[in-house]
């Protein structure tokens, strides 16, 4: 028996857009006589990979500099989560048993999302009292639901600039409304969207969430590890979730990790403590 072993294991372009087969094979003069740039099929070949990721960095990268966004702090969390809004109207039409068992959890877990919007209207609030764009700092998401909803959200209202990078999903993520127009971002590889979620930040908020928080959280951890960035704040908000999820003292005593790689982390319980942390960082006014 032959070992099976797949030729690729990511799901390509060219699947994502799923073109007609006559597209790909450019069999016809009217196909192959295209501009490369133009030519949407050859843009999505294999081949062309690498062109596609100079694209998905360049792009944000221009656009952003025009916008005059210099810094960002980024922010992670749950997408599940909800405003407390949302939460007490889910917690009005239950009926059922586990609908109300989702609603009170929703209920609970709505302060994340407050916090979330608190923090980014006071990002936003800050920005004002700065004349020039390189003192300022701008929140960027992921551009989701839940916690990237709440940040955005909160400095949306206040009137401020805030970024979405999103990202295309099996499920799609829609880019939540509270993203200003003309910095919402769409990737299709999550590892240039993790570059730009790095390039400008100066400080990364983390909220309680799954397995993609985890996985952003612990990516920068890893670049400030190997000395890939310069270091900087890493505020995980809700110490007791934390403390649960991850015991990184257990870490420090097993030897997998060493107590300075612990300097970066702070925790904070809520929006101000978080940004008091970023103040005193940075010596902000």
């Amino acid at each position: 028996m032959s070992p099976k072993l797949p030729s690729n294991n990511a799901q390509t372009i060219t699947d994502f857009l799923n073109p007609e087969p006559h597209h790909i094979s450019e069999e016809t003069s009217a196909e192959s006589y295209k501009f490369a740039f133009d030519d949407e099929a050859f843009l999505a070949r294999r081949e062309t990979i690498g062109i596609r990721f100079e694209l998905e960095l360049l792009k944000p990268e221009i656009l952003l500099n025009e916008h005059g966004i210099d810094h960002t702090i980024t922010v992670f969390g749950s997408t599940r989560f909800v405003s407390r809004e949302k939460a007490l109207e889910m917690e009005k039409n239950a009926q059922t048993a586990d609908e109300k068992a989702a609603a009170n959890k929703a209920l609970l877990h709505s302060r994340y999302y407050e916090s979330a919007r608190e923090f980014g209207a006071t990002v936003a609030h800050y920005n004002t009292t700065q004349d020039k764009n390189s003192n300022k700092l701008h929140i960027c998401t992921g551009g989701g639901p839940g916690i990237m909803e709440a940040a955005n959200r909160g400095a949306f209202e206040a009137g401020d600039q805030t970024i979405g990078f999103n990202i295309s999903l099996p499920r799609e993520q829609h880019p939540n409304p509270y993203i200003s127009p003309g910095l919402s971002f769409r990737f299709h590889y999550f590892a240039l969207r993790k570059m730009h979620f790095m390039l400008r930040a100066r400080a990364i908020v983390v909220f309680p969430g799954g397995f993609g928080s985890f996985d952003e959280f612990f990516e920068v951890l890893t670049l400030m590890q190997t000395k890939k960035v310069t270091a900087f704040p890493i505020i995980l908000v809700g110490k007791a979730f934390w403390a649960e999820m991850v015991n990184f003292q257990q870490m420090i005593e097993f030897g997998v990790i060493d107590e300075s790689d612990m300097q970066v982390i702070h925790f904070a319980e809520t929006a101000q403590e978080a940004w008091a942390i970023i103040q005193k960082h940075y010596q902000l006014s």
